[in-house]
């Protein structure tokens, strides 16, 4: 139960039941809202015709050539949206319309099969691409639009569609002056072509078919996230002791204007996790793992924080962990033994 100490004593009773029997609905959830804004803005947008299908699932997905997006179930529920909270950050209004935008883009590529053309293709690549978890970005790549965290328009042409799709879509994204001298911008121009060409036109597959749905997860809610946490170890066992006494570096004599470092980190924690996860690309429950880590070992250590010195230990800290998310980028560890 490790994993779960944190868990809210009011929502320890959902872990041992099945996914499948807690009897979750987009309908009537707070979910819902997101999905009839995203139907919105296609309308405003010019697609007409194109809904794709919306469901509860392990994760955000849209399965390949499958116009239908997938959303995580625990969106759907107070309490696991809690729970959610505590084990990898719970995403806010915005991150929902991020993800449920760039889902839409795949839905709408093979909604209209754009991916079996010449042209799509010419702009894109090569659709049936090997599909690789671990990718090395160039980043800072001007011949791709940046939309979701983690340079991801560069793992594969199918996603590098789904984030022009996304940032074209997005309202007030301004794209045409952000993006102007940019490779990207031959992209964004075909979308936007694509779009009026397509806006009244039936979908050429309306329908498709859902991937895991909640109804297949025969997963406790326990067994789901001790299964999709398994890789966050990597940071359980980090020996950061030096090179957190050298960045919070307080006399013990000290006592005015000091408070413990486990309390500035508590208060940061958000913004250097959501920062960390956009730069580097580290998924964001091994980035939330590191934080969490690094603030017991403070917290272990009984460091402190002087306040005159809060904006260098913030400016020095999260250096320092982009230079662990990098080294475990390129070398599958946070620090080699």
């Amino acid at each position: 139960m490790y994993l779960f100490e944190k868990t809210p004593a009011d929502v320890r009773d959902v872990l041992t039941k099945p996914i499948r029997d807690l009897n979750l609905k987009i309908e009537g959830s707070s979910v819902e809202r997101f999905v009839q804004q995203l139907y919105r803005e296609l309308d405003r947008k010019g697609l007409k015709k194109f809904r794709p299908k919306v469901y509860l699932s392990d994760e955000w997905g849209c399965p390949s050539e499958e116009p239908v997006i997938g959303i995580p179930f625990y969106l759907a529920d107070p309490k696991l949206q809690k729970l959610e909270r505590e084990m990898n950050d719970l995403e806010d209004s915005r991150q929902i319309m991020m993800y449920l935008r760039h889902e839409a883009g795949h839905a709408f590529n093979y909604a209209y099969e754009l991916y079996k053309t010449q042209e799509w293709h010419d702009k894109f690549g090569s659709f049936r691409k090997p599909y690789r978890d671990h990718y090395k970005p160039v980043p800072f790549s001007r011949r791709f639009v940046r939309h979701m965290e983690g340079w991801y328009a560069q793992k594969h042409p199918d996603e590098d569609f789904a984030e022009t799709f996304a940032v074209w879509m997005t309202p007030r994204s301004n794209w045409r002056k952000r993006y102007k001298g940019w490779g990207a911008m031959a992209k964004l121009k075909y979308m936007e072509r694509i779009g009026r060409k397509f806006g009244d036109a039936d979908p050429l597959r309306p329908q498709g078919d859902a991937d895991i749905t909640v109804e297949d997860m025969d997963d406790t809610v326990e067994q789901f996230y001790a299964s999709h946490n398994e890789d966050t170890r990597a940071a359980d066992e980090l020996l950061l002791d030096t090179d957190l006494q050298d960045i919070f570096n307080v006399s013990p004599r000290k006592r005015k204007g000091v408070r413990p470092a486990a309390d500035f980190l508590r208060d940061n924690r958000k913004v250097i996790t959501d920062k960390l996860t956009y730069w580097t690309g580290v998924r964001r429950p091994l980035i939330k793992k590191l934080v969490d880590a690094i603030e017991k070992r403070s917290d272990e250590l009984k460091l402190r924080v002087e306040s005159e010195n809060e904006k260098q230990n913030l400016t020095e800290l999260t250096v320092f962990c982009t230079a662990l998310a990098m080294n475990y980028l390129s070398r599958g560890k946070f620090i080699q033994s």
